[in-house]
C-alpha cells in the first residue's frame, strides 16, 4: 500500500495533486468514499503521461458540483443518467467524477440499466483489465490498490484484455477504444480478446454504437500524443467512417499538425503548458466541410472544449491585429503583450500567421529576446544589495530587461548607472564590543576622559581635576534620606585633591544639606608654611649633632 501511495504522490504534477486534494475535500464534506480509477491508475503504474484524472465516488457525484464550482472548477458537462461530472479543475486539470454503478445490457446498442453499487461492482462493468483498477483515497486505506481482475499483471505483460466475453457486444465503442489503446501503447490484444475483436467486426457490432459514445471517442482524439497515427489506425480498421462518413486522413492538415506538436514541445521546454486539444481538432478537421465540423462539435460532450475550438480563428485574428499595432511598436511592448496572452493562442498564431511581421515577433519571443535576459548583471546587482529578498526586485529586474530589450541600456556601465540609485542603503555597522558593563563602564569612561584632558594654564604641570563621577541611584536615595538629618560638625567636608595623570580621580564626596564652617578647613598656604619651618628645625638639629674639631696650635 505504501508503494502505491508513494507512486501516487510522485507521478502526479503539482496541479494534479491540488486537484486530488480539492475533490477529496468535497467528497469528505458530502460523506462519500472516493477512489482514483480507470486510466489515471493505469497511467500511474505504467509511467505514461497522466492526461486526466478519473474519480469514482460511492454516492451521487452531482452533489459535489456546487462545492467544486465554488473552489474554481469549470463544469463541462453533467450527465443525470450516469451521475457523472466532466470538469476542468484549477490549473487546467481535466477530471471526471462518476458514481459507482452497475450496468446491465438487455440488448446491443440499447442504453444499460444503471444502479448505484459498490466500487468492486463498478470495476466489474468496465472494458479492459488495465482500466479495472482503483486506488483508495480514503482515510485508513489511502494508497490501497483494488485490482480484482489482475490488471497490474496485464500491464506487466503489456497486453490488452477484455473483462468478459460480451464486452464488445454490450458496448461496441470498445472496438474503437481497443484500437486506440493498441496504437497509443503499442500493445497487442490478448489472444482471446483479438478473436472476439475480429468476431465483432465481422458481425457488425459497430452498427449498434450509441451517439454519446461517438462523441466521447472524437473528444479522446484531441488528447492523444499522436492523433494522426490514431486516425490512420481508425481508417485502416474502418472506424473513422463511424465517427463521420466523410472523414479521412486526406482531410487532415498534416503539416500544421506536425508543426503544432513540434512547437508545443519547444514551449514545454520553456515552461509553457498550452491546452492543445482545440488546436488538434482544428488541424484534424481542416479540410472537412462546415456541416461535418458542426456535426462533430455537437457530438462532443465537453462543451468548454467545443467553445475553445470555435473561438480559435477569432482570437487569433485579434491577437495578430494587436501585434501589428502601436501596442507592439517596440520589442518591450511586444514582449509584454505576448507574455499576457494565452499560450495556446500564441501557439496557434505561430503556426497559422500569414503576416511576416507577426510570425517574426513570435519567433523573437521564443528565441532572440530570451537571450537578452542573460545580459542582466546579476552579480553586480547582488553587490548593490538588489536581491530577490527585496519587495521591488521583480520590478527592477523586469525594468532592466525591458530597457536592454529596447537598446536603451547598451553596456554594463550604463546598466550599473541605472541600478545604483535603486540600491537600498547599506546596513548600519555593528556596535563596537564593550569590555565592561554597568556602572563600572561609565566610571572607566569618565576616568579616561579626565586622563586625556589638557593641562590647565595655572596648574604648572598639574592635570586639571576630573569631574565628579555620576551619582548612582542608590546614592541618590541616600541623599534624600540625609536631607532630614543634621550634618555632623566633627567631620567637615574636605575638598577633593587634584588628580594626577598616574592615578584616576576619586569621586567627590556628596555635600550635606548644611555648609561646612570655613574655619574648620585648613588652607593650603599654612600647610606649605608648616612644611618649611619643619625643614629649618631639621637643619638645626643636624648642625648640633655634628662634632667640632679643635684647631691646631701655631
Amino acid at each position: 500500500m505504501a508503494d502505491y501511495l508513494y507512486t501516487l504522490e510522485t507521478r502526479l504534477s503539482p496541479d494534479q495533486q491540488k486537484a486530488v486534494t480539492l475533490v477529496l475535500d468535497a467528497a469528505r464534506a458530502a460523506g462519500m468514499n472516493l477512489y482514483l480509477t480507470g486510466g489515471a491508475v493505469r497511467d500511474i503504474i505504467t509511467g505514461f503521461p497522466i492526461r486526466d484524472l478519473d474519480f469514482t465516488v460511492q454516492g451521487n457525484a452531482l452533489k459535489l458540483q456546487k462545492d467544486l464550482e465554488r473552489a474554481g472548477a469549470v463544469v463541462g458537462d453533467a450527465d443525470d443518467e450516469t451521475r457523472t461530472l466532466l470538469l476542468t479543475l484549477p490549473g487546467g486539470v481535466r477530471a471526471e467524477i462518476a458514481m459507482a454503478r452497475s450496468e446491465r445490457y438487455d440488448k446491443p446498442g440499447k442504453p444499460p440499466q444503471i444502479a448505484p453499487s459498490t466500487i468492486i461492482e463498478d470495476l466489474r462493468r468496465r472494458d479492459f483489465t488495465v482500466n479495472a483498477m482503483a486506488l483508495s483515497l480514503n482515510e485508513g486505506s489511502r494508497g490501497l490498490l483494488l485490482d480484482p481482475f489482475n490488471g497490474a499483471a496485464d500491464i506487466e505483460l503489456k497486453v490488452i484484455r477484455v473483462l468478459h466475453n460480451y464486452a464488445f457486444l454490450d458496448d461496441p465503442s470498445r472496438l474503437i477504444r481497443a484500437t486506440r489503446f493498441a496504437t497509443r501503447f503499442h500493445w497487442p490484444l490478448e489472444e482471446r480478446t483479438q478473436a472476439r475483436y475480429e468476431s465483432g467486426k465481422e458481425n457488425g457490432y459497430i452498427e449498434y454504437i450509441r451517439s454519446s459514445s461517438i462523441g466521447y471517442e472524437i473528444e479522446q482524439l484531441a488528447y492523444e500524443e499522436d492523433p494522426h497515427g490514431v486516425l490512420k489506425a481508425y481508417e485502416k480498421e474502418g472506424w473513422l467512417k463511424v465517427l463521420n462518413p466523410r472523414w479521412s486522413t486526406a482531410k487532415v492538415d498534416t503539416a500544421g499538425l506536425g508543426a503544432l506538436m513540434k512547437t508545443r514541445q519547444q514551449m514545454n521546454e520553456l515552461g509553457y503548458t498550452p491546452e492543445v486539444a482545440p488546436l488538434v481538432l482544428y488541424f484534424l478537421t481542416e479540410r472537412l466541410g462546415e456541416k461535418d465540423i458542426s456535426d462533430l462539435r455537437r457530438a462532443i460532450p465537453r462543451k468548454d472544449l467545443v467553445e475553445a475550438w470555435k473561438d480559435l480563428d477569432s482570437n487569433a485574428r485579434s491577437l495578430a491585429k494587436r501585434l501589428t499595432g502601436k501596442e507592439a511598436a517596440t520589442p518591450s511592448r511586444t514582449w509584454q503583450l505576448l507574455s499576457a496572452a494565452r499560450p495556446e493562442m500564441i501557439l496557434f498564431l505561430a503556426i497559422t500567421a500569414r503576416q511576416q511581421a507577426v510570425a517574426q515577433k513570435i519567433k523573437n519571443f521564443f528565441t532572440k529576446w530570451r537571450q537578452v535576459q542573460q545580459k542582466i548583471p546579476l552579480p553586480e546587482m547582488t553587490e548593490l544589495h538588489i536581491t530577490p529578498q527585496m519587495p521591488a526586485y521583480p520590478k527592477i529586474a523586469n525594468d532592466v530587461f525591458l530597457l536592454l530589450l529596447d537598446g536603451k541600456l547598451r553596456s554594463r556601465t550604463e546598466t550599473l548607472k541605472f541600478l545604483k540609485p535603486l540600491a537600498p542603503p547599506p546596513p548600519p555597522p555593528p556596535p563596537p564590543p564593550s569590555g565592561k558593563r554597568g556602572r563600572g563602564a561609565k566610571a572607566a569612561a569618565a576616568a579616561a576622559a579626565a586622563a586625556s584632558g589638557k593641562l590647565g594654564a595655572k596648574g604648572k604641570g598639574k592635570v586639571a581635576a576630573a569631574p565628579a563621577a555620576p551619582v548612582a541611584p542608590a546614592e541618590v536615595k541616600q541623599q534624600v534620606k540625609q536631607k532630614d538629618k543634621p550634618a555632623l560638625a566633627a567631620k567637615p567636608v574636605v575638598p577633593a585633591k587634584p588628580v594626577t595623570a598616574a592615578k584616576p580621580a576619586k569621586p567627590a564626596a556628596v555635600k550635606t544639606s548644611r555648609p561646612a564652617k570655613a574655619s574648620a578647613v585648613k588652607k593650603p598656604g599654612k600647610r606649605a608654611k608648616t612644611a618649611k619651618s619643619a625643614g629649618k628645625t631639621k637643619a638645626k638639629a643636624k648642625a648640633k649633632a655634628k662634632p667640632k674639631h679643635k684647631k691646631k696650635g701655631k
